[in-house]
């Protein structure tokens, strides 16, 4: 592995993906000439619908899969070129809970880590555990784990050999708030130390409060790839909800201008976009009506919004 530390931890250039269909349907596109570089030491976010493209593109990187066009490198390894370091300059937790059951977790992550090559005076088997809280269960059998606990020891399996570049393909799906919480307080602090970490998630909720840049993908092609400030910014939509102090059968006409909506007979709710309206002009409004203000909240943009947004439309493109 190179000494230099890269720019991107992971870079693909025009990757490209063709499954074959049966009959003599035309080959499928799951990859469309895909470009995506993801900053060394970023927590980035691989977003999109069922189908997209995101397992195709992370098994492309494990090297499950061959694609069909394009390049892609990891830590600065190309995949072609230098396969062996370049698979062993990643680590993947796939969505799958593919664990031998008759193996325990020391067992596990001693042949995981006998896969990659590390001698046994160099293994950090007890040292994992412990940080994914399962050195208790060390002995016992895979197969008496609950699905929370699985999940964590295939995060411990993706690090024994510690790859600077981390994928985890929807590593919370059914795990419980607490084990999720813990599950992502450990990968901030890998994220802390360095390791680049990518996540795939339909939880969008988690993307927005832990990625600092996102991308989403959908039908094979990239649709948005920005960091998460610039592309929350991109929709340039906000709300607005005031209460009234007293009930209104209908808006007055000081609203008239602006997407006002009655939602209650003594609630407002205002939609504006921030850069060609200031919330002070629409408080002017109110007040120039008459309205007695009892209380007010805003609704920022947020990540789902966008994606929706964005998938829809890409949706409808493509129809």
């Amino acid at each position: 592995m190179t000494n230099t530390l890269p720019d991107y931890a992971v870079e693909v250039r025009g990757l490209t993906k063709y499954y074959k269909t049966g009959g003599k349907q035309a080959a499928k596109a799951a990859l469309d000439n895909v470009d995506l570089a993801i900053p060394r030491g970023s927590l980035f976010g691989l977003l999109g619908p069922n189908g997209a493209g995101k397992s195709t593109l992370i098994n492309i990187l494990a090297g499950l899969v061959v694609k069909t066009s394009g390049t892609a490198s990891i830590w600065g390894i190309d995949i072609d070129r230098d396969a062996r370091n370049a698979r062993a300059a990643i680590g993947v937790v796939p969505q799958e809970l593919n664990i031998d059951p008759f193996f325990t977790p020391r067992q596990l992550l001693d042949l995981q880590a006998g896969l990659y090559g590390v001698p046994a005076g160099q293994r950090r088997t007890m040292e994992i555990l412990r940080a994914l809280r399962l050195e208790d269960k060390a002995e016992a059998y895979a197969r008496t784990l609950s699905g929370g606990m699985r999940r964590r020891l295939l995060v411990g399996k993706a690090l024994v050999h510690q790859p600077p570049v981390l994928v985890l393909d929807e590593p919370t799906a059914g795990v419980d708030v607490e084990l999720r919480r813990q599950l992502w307080d450990y990968v901030v602090e890998l994220n802390k130390r360095g390791v680049t970490v990518l996540l795939t998630t339909h939880y969008l909720e988690e993307a927005e409060e832990l990625c600092d840049h996102i991308a989403i993908i959908n039908h094979g092609k990239v649709v948005a790839h920005d960091n998460k400030k610039a592309l929350l910014g991109r929709l340039d939509a906000k709300a607005v909800n005031i209460t009234l102090a007293a009930e209104l059968s209908e808006l007055p006409p000081a609203l008239a201008a602006y997407s006002a909506e009655l939602t209650a007979p003594n609630a407002v709710t205002i939609h504006y976009q921030p850069s060609r309206v200031h919330i002070g002009e629409i408080l002017d409004a109110l007040r120039g009506g008459g309205l007695d203000i009892v209380d007010l909240t805003t609704e920022e943009t947020d990540l789902e919004d966008i994606f929706l947004q964005l998938t829809r439309d890409e949706t409808s493109d493509a129809a």
